[in-house]
């Protein structure tokens, strides 16, 4: 806001001057009404120098002094060279204008060329390219794991925060559906302690899109701007960014990388913890939340078995894992625990044909 103001009073001192000194020798208003145009072109120019990174702005000024320097020496060979007259004259305009134009434009060109951290001092700051620039979405702020991301100290650059996204943010905090306003509060919590963290830089960024609605393109557009990449969960945003050209960083997508890798064949000891969806099968579920599905485990629902991985599939929403409960081996290993004790040494003997009534009544007055 403070930068419109300045921008509207600069607008107006220019109109002002051509209305009190009328530099174009026209009547009061028309000078005026040049003014104004003036200075809202003055305006236009300084908004389109804003995206130019430092390094094009030394090289196309290094290239348009460069380029008035030859001019003038061009104009000196054409002084002497063709008689004093219009010809003349409009020649040495010419040179001027034609090497003031190319030297600035090859030098922005050849701008990025230029090492400006190896000066130091002012333009230390310039070490960092744009492409370090990382734009963080609602939803990479509301899942909370760019924080932790973040403190590992995996990601560089400069972590960006719009101000479209703080906004939209606040709205979620501040809305009457309390699932909502609570994911809109921990989307604020997330952003102070990301703001603490000392080994990343932190920033928050004023651009804004009025022409564009929706947030998702606010965000591809703010991410061609600073040439950054976008950081997000969301499926639909990371698609639509790839059409337009943008890289994005998906969280998601990390997430599933990091997953543990299991080759068929090995032992794995999972919890069974609840039916398959397939006859006599149980789903067990790994740290980490990776899927898997074990044949012959329908049984062993609520127990921690071990199970041989037979295959893995990888799909867009994650890893599933794919095993077989051997039954057999698991009851073999149980036949000598569920082994009911031998009674027949406690109880006494029945009597035999050959034995004598009397003599087994005499063994058991003794027992």
């Amino acid at each position: 806001m403070d930068l419109v103001i300045i921008r509207c009073l600069f607008v107006f001192l220019v109109g002002l001057a051509c209305y009190l000194l009328q530099p174009f020798g026209q009547p009061r208003l028309v000078d005026t009404a040049l003014g104004l145009a003036l200075g809202a072109a003055v305006i236009l120019f300084e908004v389109r120098l804003r995206s130019i990174s430092l390094k094009r702005l030394i090289g196309a000024a290094l290239g348009s002094v460069l380029g008035i320097i030859g001019a003038y020496l061009f104009s000196v060979v054409i002084r002497n060279a063709i008689p004093a007259g219009h010809l003349q004259s409009f020649l040495q305009l010419m040179v001027m204008l034609v090497m003031a134009y190319v030297g600035l434009i090859v030098g922005a060109a050849k701008g990025d060329l230029l090492n400006l951290s190896a000066l130091g001092g002012i333009f230390g700051g310039e070490k960092q390219s744009r492409r370090s620039y990382k734009i963080l979405d609602t939803s990479v702020i509301i899942d909370g794991r760019i924080a932790d991301i973040a403190e590992t100290g995996f990601l560089d650059g400069v972590l960006t925060i719009p101000a479209f996204v703080l906004r939209e943010l606040q709205l979620v905090a501040d809305s009457a559906d309390s699932l909502k306003r609570n994911r809109g509060r921990r989307g604020l919590d997330i952003l102070q302690r990301i703001q603490k963290l000392t080994n990343i830089q932190v920033t928050i960024v004023e651009d804004d899109f009025p022409a564009v609605r929706e947030v998702d393109m606010k965000l591809i557009e703010l991410a061609k701007l600073y040439e950054g990449k976008i950081v997000t969960n969301d499926f639909n945003l990371n698609k639509v960014a790839q059409l337009h050209g943008v890289e994005v960083l998906n969280i998601n997508e990390l997430t599933n990388a990091l997953k543990p890798i299991v080759l068929p064949g090995e032992i794995m000891k999972v919890f069974i913890l609840k039916e398959g969806k397939e006859y006599n099968q149980g789903v067990a579920y790994l740290d980490d939340g990776t899927m898997v599905v074990v044949d012959n485990a329908r049984k062993m629902i609520g127990k921690t078995v071990d199970i041989s991985v037979t295959s893995v599939l990888q799909t867009t929403a994650g890893k599933m894992i794919f095993g077989k409960f051997d039954e057999r081996g698991q009851t073999g290993m149980a036949k000598p625990e569920s082994r009911p004790p031998d009674l027949r040494k406690s109880n006494p003997q029945p009597a035999s044909p050959d034995q004598p009534a009397s003599a087994v009544g005499n063994a058991a007055q003794e027992e």
